[in-house]
């Protein structure tokens, strides 16, 4: 009898719908409002540097081509989830399809992901420019440089269709099943599952380890490397201005691996739903913001481009 109510509660049409923030209209509409022009200021910011990058010949070595490159996917990562978020921002629970569930979930962790692995180029790229200055434009060539982009974004693509697929072979209880959530984010899709999900856990850590650890790990080394340049060097004037290439990057850095390891890595007996919200909220804004604001404000060669860019168009 039981299994025969399951059978039936699956062969619907499944559903999911999102948890909303808060009930209370005011509140609504001032969330809507945040989250609207933080999205907004994503958008521009992300955007900006891939136009300055574009425009400004100075900038087209391969530390900027990646910088680009990771503006674009910001744009990419945020507008897979933000649009739908703000949808459903005023409680009216528009249900999501398990297929439309699925597809954003892809997109998120493949974007996600590739945000991970090109951080890692990044330093690697520094790491090459800092500490074998003399052989750097015969190592990071242009077509390396497409092709560790390219190779970050099919690693990722690999992965996460492989998790994805997995996930999605799972048996979910109910019609509308409730994502205490914004997105369709793993764990709390792997919560709504009404089967033993240990398998499906492992392949999430596994996952995890490739994605955040792994990369975190050869970041680490990178900047072993550059320290010891650093402190080696005689000029004062080469120290600090090595320094602030890396701090920028440090910072989106420990941010982005920080914030997704709380989520991805921790046991799940140690986290909660809610904790996991939050915490989402931080690398779906706050980390696209920033990386903008903290290459413009800490880079003198792309403060110096935009000024320039924008006192021709004011001319």
């Amino acid at each position: 009898m039981v299994t025969e109510k399951l059978v039936l509660n699956q062969s619907g049409s499944p559903e999911f719908v999102f948890r909303v923030f808060t009930n209370v209209p005011e509140f609504q509409a001032l969330l809507f409002t945040l989250f609207l022009l933080l999205y907004l200021m994503i958008l521009c910011g992300n955007t900006a540097i891939i136009w300055v990058v574009c425009t400004h010949s100075s900038l087209r070595t391969p530390m900027y081509f990646f910088l680009g490159s990771l503006s674009l996917l910001e744009i990419c990562y945020t507008t897979d989830v933000v649009p739908l978020m703000l949808s459903n921002i005023f409680g009216a629970q528009n249900p999501i399809s398990l297929s439309g569930c699925g597809t954003q979930m892809f997109f998120f962790v493949t974007l996600g992901s590739t945000d991970c692995f090109l951080l890692a180029v990044m330093a690697y790229d520094r790491y090459v420019a800092i500490c074998h200055p003399l052989h750097y434009s015969l190592i990071m060539t242009q077509n390396l440089c497409i092709q560790m982009v390219l190779g970050s974004l099919g690693l990722a693509l690999f992965l996460s269709l492989q998790l994805t697929a997995l996930i999605f072979t799972l048996p979910f209880c109910g019609h509308h099943r409730e994502i205490n959530h914004f997105l369709c984010d793993v764990p709390p899709v792997l919560r709504l599952a009404c089967a033993d999900i240990h398998v499906h856990q492992a392949v999430l850590y596994v996952v995890g380890i490739l994605v955040l650890t792994v990369p975190f790990l050869l970041i680490c080394i990178s900047y072993v490397f550059i320290a010891s340049t650093i402190l080696r060097m005689r000029s004062a004037e080469g120290r600090q201005r090595a320094f602030s290439t890396c701090s920028s990057h440090l910072t989106v850095v420990l941010l982005q691996y920080g914030c997704c390891s709380l989520v991805y890595l921790r046991p799940r007996s140690s986290t909660s739903e809610d904790e996991d919200r939050q915490i989402a909220l931080v690398y779906t804004f706050v980390t696209p913001l920033l990386n903008p604001l903290i290459y413009t404000l800490r880079n003198k060669d792309v403060k110096g481009a935009l000024r320039t860019c924008t006192f021709h168009k004011a001319v």
